[in-house]
């Protein structure tokens, strides 16, 4: 093979990825670099159930450590 040959790296390009499922499945089939539409990027770091959550974290932290207020 011509890249083996003249001791050429390459790298594996999944291309035209449609959603999160199709990212995470390319990744762990080995592909270096992915290119997909914004919203399939969007939809990887978004989701309405990671913002319930933190939502409801940030809700209970605030109740754990609340600050006191200062009689004065």
């Amino acid at each position: 093979l011509i890249y083996k040959n003249f001791g050429f790296s390459t790298q594996v390009l999944a291309a035209s990825l449609r959603s999160p499922i199709h990212v995470v499945e390319a990744a762990r089939a080995g592909s270096h670099i992915g290119t997909m539409p914004f919203k399939v990027l969007d939809m990887l770091f978004n989701h309405p159930l990671t913002d319930k959550g933190l939502e409801q974290f940030l809700k209970d932290w605030n109740k754990v450590f609340q600050p006191e207020a200062v009689a004065g």
